[in-house]
C-alpha cells in the first residue's frame, strides 16, 4: 500500500532572514522540535516552498526546515537576481543550519533541490546526515537542451507550441538565450508574458498523465515570474558552476555519505539518464527507479519511495 502525505500542518516556527545582496529569506519550521532534522530544498531554482511539502515528513518523528531561496516564494525581493548563484544559495544554506544550532541534517532535495543538495554536500559534506534526492538534475547543458530546445517537444508537440508562441521565428535558435531577453527586459507586459509561456511549459509536462491542477499552478503570476527569470538566469550561466559536469566530478568527496536516490521511469523534465549517470559514478547511493511516474513528488510511486527512503535514513 502507498504511502501519502501526512496530515496538513502548520509551522510551529516562521521567520525571517537577511542574507547578502540585500536579499531577506523566509524560513519555516514544522513537526517536533525535538525531532530528527531535515532541511528541504525547492526546485525551480525559483519555485519556492508550499504547504504540501510540509507533509512530506513524519510530525512526530522530524524537524524539517523549509525555506524560500533567493527570490522565490516569500523571500524577498521576489524574483531578483542579484547575488543569486548557486554558491549564495549553498551558504545560506549553512548559515540556515547554524542559526538553527544543528549539528548534522538530512538533505531532502527534488529537481533542481537535488542539483543544490549535492552542490552543498560536496562544500560541506560534514553538515550532511544523509540524502534523499528526487528527480535528478545535473544541469549539464544537454539536460537544458533537452527541455528547452530540442527533444521533449517531440513528446509534448501542443504544448510546445504554447512555449514557443513569445519568440520570434527568428530567435528560436537559442530559446533560452531568447527567453532570457524578455525576462529581463524593463518592460513588465513582456515579463510576465514570457514567464508564463516558461513556467506552464513546465506545469505541463511535469506528471506521467498531464495534471489541470499543477498547470494552473504554474500559470500563477507571480510563481511564474520568480520561476522563470530565476531559472532561466542560472541555466543561462551554467548554473554557476566550473564545468559541465561539475557535480559528478566531485562525487567522492560525498561518497561515504548515505544516500536515496528516487526517480521516475517516464521523467521528460530531467530524464532518467541524469539518475542513471549520477548512480553510475556514486554506486554507493540506493536508486530506485519507479515504473509508472514522472517528474512531480507528488505521484503515487514518487510520494512513497520519499517518504520510506526518509523514514530510513533520518
Amino acid at each position: 500500500m502507498f504511502r501519502t502525505l501526512f496530515p496538513a500542518i502548520e509551522p510551529y516556527n516562521s521567520f525571517r532572514l537577511k542574507v547578502s545582496g540585500g536579499h531577506e529569506l523566509y524560513i519555516e519550521e514544522v513537526g517536533n522540535p525535538q525531532g530528527k532534522p531535515i532541511v528541504f530544498l525547492h526546485g525551480g531554482p525559483g519555485a519556492g516552498i508550499t504547504e504540501d511539502h510540509r507533509r512530506l515528513f513524519n510530525p512526530q518523528e522530524h524537524r524539517a526546515i523549509l525555506f524560500d531561496q533567493r527570490g522565490a516564494g516569500k523571500s524577498t525581493p521576489k524574483a531578483s537576481l542579484t547575488e543569486n548563484t548557486t554558491w549564495h544559495l549553498v551558504n545560506d544554506i549553512e548559515i540556515i543550519r547554524q542559526q538553527l544550532s544543528i549539528d548534522k541534517w538530512l538533505v531532502f532535495g527534488g529537481s533542481w533541490g537535488s542539483t543544490l543538495a549535492l552542490a552543498y554536500a560536496q562544500t560541506h559534506p560534514n553538515s550532511v546526515k544523509a540524502l534523499v534526492l528526487r528527480g535528478i538534475f545535473l544541469c549539464r547543458p544537454a539536460e537544458i537542451e533537452w527541455f528547452y530546445q530540442s527533444g521533449c517537444h517531440q513528446i509534448f508537440p501542443d504544448e510546445w507550441e504554447n512555449y514557443l508562441k513569445p519568440i520570434p521565428e527568428n530567435e528560436r535558435q537559442d530559446l533560452v538565450k531568447a527567453y532570457y531577453q524578455k525576462l529581463i527586459s524593463e518592460n513588465p507586459k513582456e515579463q510576465i508574458t514570457a514567464a508564463l509561456a516558461w513556467s506552464r511549459w513546465e506545469g505541463s509536462t511535469i506528471k506521467l498523465i498531464p495534471d489541470v491542477k499543477a498547470i494552473e499552478q504554474f500559470s500563477n503570476e507571480q510563481m511564474a515570474l520568480s520561476l522563470a527569470r530565476i531559472e532561466c538566469h542560472y541555466f543561462m550561466h551554467n548554473a554557476f558552476f566550473n564545468a559541465e559536469t561539475a557535480l559528478l566530478n566531485n562525487i567522492n568527496k560525498i561518497r561515504h555519505i548515505p544516500t536515496c536516490i528516487i526517480h521516475g521511469r517516464y521523467d521528460v523534465v530531467c530524464p532518467l539518464k541524469n539518475a542513471w549517470d549520477l548512480h553510475k559514478a556514486f554506486p554507493e547511493a540506493q536508486l530506485q527507479i519507479i515504473a509508472s511516474a514522472g517528474h512531480a513528488f507528488s505521484e503515487a510511486g514518487i510520494l512513497h519511495a520519499l517518504i520510506e527512503a526518509t523514514e530510513k535514513l533520518a
